[in-house]
């Protein structure tokens, strides 16, 4: 289909574009921009007078429950919130039931996906069969079956010598892993921030050097094999502090943050709300102003919505019971915006972190609108306001702890591959 986004500012970061442009898609690409291509005609017009046109989000943890889980989520409900959302590519972790280590299993996924021809899905393959932290995938089959990256999701490897061969096979073939740091010892049966919080309320504590410990070794690691390293969901200040360090020496190493953190510190909890049980926890106000200024500075590359979808009876529990994870991908956009706007970030500097630079990250040709690059598009209103109500979202899973939160943004049309995917209500 031939359609025409006209009247709407434009922001693409990559091309460093921030003015009102028109854009132009053929035959699932761009085709121009500002100017027609020759002989086009319009089959649809798209006026989006106050709208900005941006390249569709690219999200590098959302979880999809499946297989396996679907009584979470189901595979059509998580699409339709990443459609909401502005979502066009994601990328999924392995803890699926049974896990993504297996070449079929991805390729079922990715079959799914695309025959509901929603976003994107690049899987992240297991690092070890099962999750296991034993014995090592076969990257070079995952990779062929679609896997972008290598990672243990929430699953700790606790065995370097395991580890260490891992990175050195996927140095060997230029693969990325991907790892959150936190020590499976110091972190057993935790539940929040080692903190106020925590001993006020008497919940079982995960301390920051669960994070630095783990961090420390990863990057040890790296420097030793040569690995692309990608940390997932920093936490903490001294996380931060230690990417930051390792990137000034030349460490090949990139991190990201979720959404959750940026916006959230363990003084939320309150008085045992389960939706801000999350992992890795919501920690100190000294922890979350230090992940913002890594955003700033550049030592956090991405923000994510760590989406990771619960059915009710899990979070109906009290808070060390409930099940860890709030759904996220439909506040991703306006979670981003409101974190520019309390920073004064310029928008073409802050939409960066969901479009180009995650795309970069998983190794995909995403994230931007250059002329003849994937017509995937992301069209909001910048100036509407709306209050979030858990019933009203896409995603199966309702546990957000931004319930009753208002935001500023909301998605008006999703284009993915050229056709227009979402068109959400004019508010």
């Amino acid at each position: 289909m031939n359609i025409h986004i006209k009247n709407g500012r434009l922001i693409d970061p990559l091309n460093n574009i921030d003015a009102n442009q028109d854009v132009y898609i053929v035959d699932k690409r761009i085709a121009g921009i500002g100017v027609a291509p020759q002989s086009f005609v319009a089959e649809q017009v798209i006026d989006a007078n106050g709208l900005i046109v941006m390249p569709g989000l690219v999200d590098v943890a959302a979880r999809l429950r499946e297989p396996g889980y679907e009584y979470k989520a189901t595979l059509e409900s998580e699409m339709d919130a990443a459609m909401a959302g502005g979502v066009t590519s994601l990328s999924c972790p392995p803890d699926t039931d049974p896990p993504l280590d297996e070449p079929g299993l991805v390729e079922m996924l990715k079959h799914r996906a695309r025959s509901l021809n929603q976003a994107r899905v690049f899987p992240v393959g297991a690092l070890t069969y099962g999750l296991k932290g034993s014995d090592l995938t076969e990257m070079v089959e995952l990779t062929e079956a679609g896997c972008k990256a290598f990672s243990q999701a929430d699953a700790m490897l606790t065995d370097t010598r395991v580890l260490m061969r891992a990175m050195q096979y996927a140095a060997t073939f230029g693969y990325r892993v991907w790892l959150r740091p936190q020590d499976a010892f110091l972190a057993k049966d935790g539940v929040a921030h080692d903190g106020e919080v925590s001993t006020r309320l008497g919940l079982p504590a995960i301390p920051v050097i669960a994070e630095t410990i783990a961090l420390a070794t990863m990057l040890q690691l790296a420097r030793e094999t040569g690995v692309k390293l990608h940390v997932c969901r920093i936490s903490s200040a001294d996380g931060v502090e230690m990417v930051r360090v390792a990137k000034r020496q030349g460490l090949a190493v990139t991190c990201d943050v979720s959404m959750n953190h940026v916006h959230l510190s363990e003084m939320d909890i309150g008085f045992f709300d389960a939706n801000c049980h999350l992992m890795p926890p919501l920690r100190s106000q000294r922890d979350k102003a230090a992940l913002r200024t890594g955003l700033l500075d550049g030592t956090i590359d991405a923000i994510c919505s760590n989406h990771s979808p619960v059915d009710e009876d899990a979070k109906q529990l009290p808070f060390a019971e409930a099940e860890a994870g709030a759904t996220g991908m439909e506040l991703l956009l306006p979670l981003v915006l409101k974190w520019a706007e309390q920073e004064g970030v310029p928008l073409l500097d802050a939409l960066k972190r969901i479009t180009i630079n995650p795309a970069q990250l998983l190794g995909v040709k995403m994230g931007h609108l250059s002329a003849g690059s994937h017509a995937d598009v992301c069209i909001f209103d910048p100036s509407v306001t709306w209050k979030v109500e858990s019933s009203a979202l896409k995603s199966q899973g309702k546990n957000t702890p931004f319930n009753g939160h208002v935001m500023q943004g909301r998605v008006r049309h999703t284009i993915v591959e050229g056709h227009i995917a979402f068109s959400g209500i004019s508010l």
